[in-house]
């Protein structure tokens, strides 16, 4: 591990010297709605969180009293955070799409004082979580009535005077593990973990206060939280937000990142998007002729908002090669990476002109990374969590006596200490024939091809692995006429000969069903940053398994 940090780097000390130094330049743009967008500069967010500081800490908690932020992403989401802190509390972040229950696991098992509540796709569903008599405070677009108004508050408290910067190793936030299963776990975090991921992240990407980001992956999420929000303030630079799915070309375009982060499905949903105007093999075609392909390319990264992209980065779950190197031919190298909640999101990434696709790239200067005997990821440094909050056993499951975290993945190095992930050690199953099998490395493959959007592995007590695929949204109507389905049905059984090709007799998928549902966070099928929730999956669909693998076909449409 080569980074230290000095009281300078910690997140509240880097924005008391932007509100000074870069006072008048903007930091947040925030769409307000019908194509209009409010910016603060430096000194107007400061402002405004410091009024809220001051009337957060009149209210008298003690020292290190959680607060939470029930909100999607906003100016406001970052201004709220940065007010708690100053307050001498600590944010709990809510996705803004949980069911009220677990809401109210969350409030109640933090024990929560006081939630900001912001815009919210489905207010209705999510406020009955909150805790009847609980103090709320509802930021600009949140659609609640009868809460306290983050801009009454504004008006009627006088900017905190001081500028307290807690230490390192002060608790700054509990972040709650997303839940592909149960529980969520809260992952106590301190303000080190922000200061060591944030330098070392600048120092791999060369971060300046010149470059602009779209914030629009949940910020309650770690990832965001790590590499928009902690890096912004470390850096300086300039946060755009996002609208709404409808408007994000236009939000993205507004933006113009020179930093962009996604997940493996919205890559693919991008590349979706530009097949669906032009084949990919004309594409192909045009891209390879001398300037025109120039051109093409160029255009095409413009459209998509995409032209100033610096450094552009993916993980959460893999991004199937093809797909990979269909950017990297477009001019956009995407640079992998491997973080948990419990790692604060950066625990290696692939470094600029030295990545390899397939592989997660090299511990970051904030983390060491070893396998155990078994090939189990164990991972130590700095920014990792102090614990699990009030959680003394879950947290002696998960980290070894001197300090390694069990990621409960499995992985393996190349000759240059890259990383790749082979599986995940809980998500291997066995088949009846009493074969192992890892099912994300076969995802990976499947996903290669693109005109489906999310596939699942399955298998567990049947003679031979299978596979659950799910269109884009609109596509399963699109193709309900015989010819267009036959066609397809084709073009996906040859990918299934070109994928069993690659893998072990044991590992060769027995049939692919493709399924007429969403599975979206909505339906409860995926977590809020698009993981798959396998166990969900598995026993919604287990029912029609047996006569799937009696069926023997290699593709079966399941309509529900």
């Amino acid at each position: 591990m080569t980074t230290t940090i000095t009281a300078g780097d910690l997140p509240l000390a880097r924005a008391y010297r932007w509100e000074k130094e870069r006072a008048n330049e903007i930091y947040l743009t925030q769409p307000m709605g019908g194509g209009v967008v409010r910016d603060w500069t430096w000194a107007q967010a400061m402002d405004e969180a410091r009024r809220m500081a001051a009337w957060l800490k009149a209210q008298g908690w003690e020292p290190g009293s959680r607060i939470a932020i029930m909100s999607k992403n906003t100016a406001w989401w970052i201004m709220s955070d940065l007010a708690i802190w100053m307050a001498g509390y600590v944010s709990v972040p809510i996705y803004p799409n949980l069911v009220a229950e677990t809401v109210r696991q969350i409030l109640e098992h933090s024990e929560t004082k006081l939630i900001f509540v912001g815009k919210l796709d489905d207010t209705k569903a999510m406020l009955p979580g909150i805790l009847p008599g609980m103090p709320c405070v509802s930021t600009p677009l949140c659609e609640a009535q009868g809460m306290k108004a983050w801009d009454d508050i504004i008006k009627s408290t006088e900017p905190m005077k001081e500028s307290p910067t807690p230490a390192a190793d002060a608790m700054a936030t509990i972040i709650y593990t997303s839940g592909t299963t149960g529980m969520p776990k809260g992952a106590v975090h301190h303000f080190g973990a922000f200061a060591h991921t944030a330098k070392a992240l600048a120092g791999i990407i060369d971060a300046t206060t010149e470059e602009r980001a779209l914030s629009y992956l949940p910020l309650a999420h770690v990832a965001e939280r790590c590499l928009i929000e902690g890096e912004s303030i470390y850096a300086g630079f300039r946060v755009y937000f996002a609208e709404s799915l409808d408007t994000f070309l236009a939000d993205l375009q507004r933006a113009r990142p020179t930093f962009f982060f996604s997940v493996p499905r919205l890559w693919v949903k991008f590349q979706q998007g530009v097949f669906a105007k032009m084949p990919p093999k004309k594409l192909d075609r045009l891209m390879k002729i001398p300037i025109l392909g120039g051109i093409v390319k160029k255009k095409i990264l413009t459209q998509l908002g995409l032209n100033h992209v610096r450094f552009a980065g993916t993980g959460a779950a893999p991004l199937p090669p093809e797909v990979m190197s269909w950017y990297r031919r477009l001019g956009l190298e995407l640079l992998e990476g491997y973080g948990m909640t419990e790692q604060f999101a950066f625990a290696t990434s692939s470094m600029p002109g030295r990545s390899r696709i397939g592989y997660v790239g090299e511990a970051t200067p904030c983390c060491e990374v070893k396998l155990s005997d078994s090939g189990e990821i164990l991972t130590r440094g700095p920014a990792h969590m102090v614990n699990y909050f009030k959680e003394p056993e879950k947290t002696r499951e998960t980290m070894t006596d001197d300090g390694w975290l069990k990621t409960g993945d499995l992985g393996q190095f190349d000759e240059m200490k890259r990383l790749k992930i082979v599986g995940r050690a809980k998500e291997q199953f066995k088949t009846s024939k009493g074969k192992y099998v890892a099912p994300a490395p076969i995802e990976g493959k499947l996903g290669a091809f693109t005109k489906i959007e999310a596939c699942m592995v399955s298998g567990v007590a049947f003679p031979q692995p299978f596979a659950l695929a799910m269109l884009p949204l609109g596509q399963w109507d699109a193709l309900k006429a015989a010819d267009a389905r036959a066609a397809f049905t084709s073009e996906l059984s040859d990918h299934l000969k070109v994928v069993n090709e690659q893998l072990d007799p044991h590992e060769r998928l027995d049939f692919i069903a493709v399924v007429s549902e969403q599975w979206s966070v909505e339906s409860g099928f995926v977590t809020p940053t698009l993981k798959l929730k396998r166990n969900v999956l598995e026993k919604h669909y287990e029912p029609h398994f047996a006569k799937w693998a009696g069926a023997r076909k290699e593709v079966i449409w399941h309509e529900a």
